[in-house]
């Protein structure tokens, strides 16, 4: 280690905090150098910070568009509520059934419903039912698991609002698909499977509600995509932003750089103002 004043040698295990040559304190010269600097790094890694806010909000709550998609991801996912069919049991001594809707898979699966789906599949009088109902629960599963997909995919698309909302617009139009699928397959089984005085299966209207709601949720991306998706970031931002990967890079070095690094017209008249109240500040605390 050197002083920074006099450049004399320091032995490392020296912790005196003044130099042996020439007796200036250490941490003191270099202070004010070291503000200087740490005031030009804050101000370049703040824009950063204030870039991710900006992609946030417009990814959230930017535009209509953006709450009126918050409002929608949340209503197709709440749409699987409502049953895509369901099936019941009666028999001496037992009656039990479940529903193919969210409620009802909790439900089955809490109560223990499905631990006795292979005796039923393997019974004679529940067996028909039994397939007849695993067809809507099997696309109400698929369903789930792209509305999971699309509602993780929003959450993180304020990383690349563009190819996030091209991910959930894919992403809707495949659930309506299934979603219709599934409402058309409910329709048939229950058509195809007669219902007798042990087992019944009903079907209905989960799926095209689910449709509903992925298609609205693919025309509202579909809508966002055309008009654009721009966060709005303050004047000089993007500048702070590259000149920060170069000064991590070793390619620029903060000492170089003036203080502020970039600064507009607006930012100036801030910085007037907060100096000029710091100023009368201090003038009011040594008069008193």
């Amino acid at each position: 280690m050197k002083c920074p004043k006099c450049g004399g040698e320091i032995p490392f295990l020296d912790l005196r905090p003044n130099c042996r040559h020439c007796g200036v304190n250490i941490m003191y010269f270099t202070q004010e150098d070291d503000l200087v600097r740490d005031a030009k790094r804050t101000e370049l890694e703040g824009a950063v910070a204030r870039m991710v806010v900006a992609r946030v909000k417009a990814a959230f709550i930017g535009s209509k568009l953006a709450i009126v998609r918050l409002v929608v991801v949340l209503i197709a996912i709440a749409a699987l509520l409502v049953p895509f069919g369901a099936v019941s049991y009666n028999a001496p001594y037992f009656q039990t059934g479940f529903s193919a809707g969210i409620i009802g898979i909790v439900q089955a699966f809490t109560g223990g419903l499905f631990m006795q789906l292979p005796k039923f599949l393997a019974s004679t009088v529940f067996s028909p039912q039994t397939i007849a109902a695993a067809v809507p629960t099997a696309f109400l599963v698929i369903c789930a698991l792209i509305d999971v997909i699309s509602f993780t995919v929003y959450l993180l698309s304020f990383l690349n609002l563009t190819k996030g909302t091209k991910i959930m617009r894919n992403l809707a139009l495949v659930g309506a698909c299934v979603a219709l699928a599934g409402q058309i397959a409910s329709l048939v089984v229950n058509a195809a499977v007669p219902d007798t005085s042990a087992a019944s299966v009903s079907f209905g209207f989960g799926g095209l509600a689910a449709c509903v709601m992925f298609l609205v949720l693919f025309f509202v991306n579909r809508t966002m995509l055309k008009k654009g998706i721009e966060p709005v970031y303050r004047e000089n931002d993007l500048k702070r932003k590259e000149l920060l990967k170069q000064v991590r890079k070793g390619e620029v070095n903060l000492d170089d750089l003036p203080l502020p690094v970039f600064e507009n017209e607006q930012e100036r008249q801030e910085r007037l103002k907060a100096l000029e109240e710091a100023l009368i500040a201090e003038e009011e605390g040594k008069e008193l």
